[in-house]
């Protein structure tokens, strides 16, 4: 990397996440750009309780104190228990806080994720997030689609489970909507619908099919927040990366977030953990600068495949 600075001695004792900026959802709800996701609360395979409930809930108190006000859930998480822990964690919740849910899934008992789309089951999703979180309304509901082998949904249309939640949102239940495991074409169909702040699709420094996605949200003003931010359950393994962390004193999975944030300005960040440990470690990401020769260098790096 053309720098050899040692990042690492630079950063703050007490990480902020605020040192990421800030981005405007809908162009009126501020959030800081490193955010947290609260997956791994859950116990093993995304189900149950956490291992160590009081570590989950000083993972919550602890982000909040370093400044992130954007969190990512789901009432499918657990199912149910990681927003019945946020809100003991949390609330009654800071002015600030942005609590963004996702819909369109549901859980079964060997840990599946199988579409739950229709009008009743989003409706009963919406006030199941509700109710598990204690608010009257939802800061951001994401409606999940998926192919029938749970992968992006790029072809089809998401009008009618889209058109259910707009009605939400009419009715003053859900102040705005995201739309998440889309394609371009399915994300103009929702715009057409009602208005979209968010796409939450999976990207990451190694997995890059969504590049011209997020240029065209950022022309719309419409965020960005990747999923699998740092390659989700097989975390980012780069040989490429890992030197060109090494050389700057930082790890590879913060230099990873780095690159998220340098992207493009309407990439929102939420990388998730169940350590108070590691989540200081994801949000000192916030404070490190890439100049232009660090990003092309890191440009190079492909050690996984997007969607084309």
């Amino acid at each position: 990397m053309s720098s050899t600075t040692n990042t690492a001695s630079k950063l703050k004792a007490t990480p902020d996440a605020t040192a990421a900026g800030q981005f405007l959802l809908g162009g009126e709800t501020p959030v800081n750009r490193m955010g947290y996701g609260s997956m791994r609360l859950s116990g093993p395979n995304i189900m149950g309780p956490p291992r160590d409930r009081d570590q989950a809930i000083g993972v919550l108190r602890r982000a909040v104190e370093l400044g992130v006000n954007h969190i990512d859930t789901s009432d499918y998480y657990g199912p149910y228990t990681v927003n019945e822990v946020i809100k003991e964690a949390l609330h009654p919740y800071p002015d600030d806080l942005v609590l963004v849910t996702k819909v369109g899934a549901r859980r079964t008992p060997d840990g599946g994720w199988p579409a739950a789309l229709s009008a009743a089951e989003l409706i009963s999703a919406v006030q199941d997030n509700l109710r598990h979180l204690g608010v009257d309304r939802m800061d951001v509901v994401n409606l999940r689609m998926a192919d029938k082998r749970g992968g992006v949904f790029v072809d089809g249309s998401l009008a009618e489970p889209f058109e259910v939640l707009a009605d939400l949102r009419e009715q003053g239940l859900i102040a705005h909507l995201g739309v998440s495991n889309v394609g371009a074409a399915q994300l103009a169909e929702a715009r057409g619908i009602a208005p979209v702040v968010c796409v939450q699709n999976m990207y990451n420094i190694a997995a890059r099919g969504d590049d011209a996605l997020i240029d065209e949200c950022a022309e719309q003003g419409i965020a960005f927040t990747p999923f699998f931010p740092v390659g989700g359950f097989s975390p980012l393994k780069n040989r490429q990366l890992s030197e060109l962390a090494a050389a700057r004193g930082v790890t590879s999975m913060q230099l990873a977030i780095a690159w998220l944030l340098a992207r493009s300005p309407n990439i929102l960040a939420i990388p998730g953990t169940s350590s108070v440990e590691h989540l200081q470690e994801n949000v000192a990401s916030a404070e490190i600068v890439l100049t232009a020769a660090d990003l092309v260098e890191l440009d190079t790096i492909s050690a996984g495949a997007g969607r084309s």
